[in-house]
């Protein structure tokens, strides 16, 4: 599924800067040859992986839960290094296939309730991979989701996979929480524009850099730059010039350098809005 030998890495970047959403637990283990063990957050592994980060100038995470286990795992490793905050939630695609709904929704709200989990998600809306029989279910693990983040005082990491107006319709008739993210934003100019006037953040991953996403760099061109976030999505989706290669936070420099260019920011300047970005939608490391 990937490339065998490892991406390039990128040149230091001159301001840190942070990837918003990445799957550390699957980075090394997911699309490998045989089926591999979920390594423990403490492992030497995955502190490589964050040192690698960090050398890139990549010094922070958002490390995201999609299920009870992995939002646990999250947790576990945001409370063991301080460079990862944690997001606890059930991906929109798991929420049809819980046997009991309301109990994975409460295990998700103890892990949301520890300090270092800054947001619920990754929740949201997929209608490409869920068909009408999982929709309900999924709105409604949507709205605890928006409940437990506004009790709770988190943000909100939205999965939105041609769901665009449902996404916006729950959010304003339900409220949204006062910080919202459109993690690996996927819509057009049009959407990042009711994105923006609602204050929503907008998260742009490698897949902003591809050959085919022309929509992509117009709703980044649009976005306010207050309201922009990089991101990886690790393991998916890795940015040219590294397209194939297994992603990980290192690489969200090549994304971030994109950017740069495509907005015609100076990059420095840029790595430090981003920074600050960041902080505020997921509050301080």
């Amino acid at each position: 599924m990937y490339r065998s030998e490892p991406a390039p890495l990128p040149e230091p970047l001159p301001h840190p800067v942070a990837d918003s959403h990445t799957h550390l637990d699957l980075v090394d283990v997911f699309g490998a040859e045989e089926e591999l063990p979920v390594p423990a957050p403490d492992s030497p592994g995955v502190r490589a992986r964050l040192d690698e980060a960090a050398a890139a100038g990549v010094a922070r995470v958002v490390q995201v839960g999609t299920d009870v286990e992995s939002s646990r795992w999250a947790a576990a490793l945001a409370a063991a290094d301080p460079r990862v905050l944690a997001a606890a939630a059930l991906h929109p695609n798991d929420a049809p296939r819980q046997a009991d709904l309301d109990a994975a929704l409460a295990a998700i709200d103890a892990v949301a309730a520890l300090p270092r989990v800054a947001a619920l998600g990754e929740t949201g809306l997929d209608y490409f991979r869920t068909d009408e029989s999982g929709r309900a279910a999924q709105q409604r693990s949507f709205r605890a989701h928006i409940e437990i983040a506004k009790r709770r005082g988190k943000a909100l990491v939205i999965h939105d996979r041609d769901a665009h107006e449902d996404v916006l319709a729950i959010l304003d008739a339900d409220g949204a929480p006062d910080r919202v993210v459109l993690h690996c934003f996927s819509g057009d100019f049009a959407f990042a524009k009711e994105c923006a006037r609602r204050g929503f953040f907008m998260s742009f991953a490698g897949n902003v850099t591809f050959k085919n996403a022309q929509s992509l760099r117009d709703a980044a061109s649009v976005a306010p730059a207050e309201l922009v976030l990089v991101e990886t999505d690790a393991p998916f989706m890795a940015p040219i010039p590294v397209r194939g290669h297994r992603n990980h936070p290192a690489l969200t420099n090549y994304t971030v350098r994109f950017l740069a260019e495509h907005l015609e920011r100076d990059l420095e300047s840029w790595c430090e809005r981003l920074w600050a970005n960041t902080e505020a939608a997921f509050g301080a490391w």
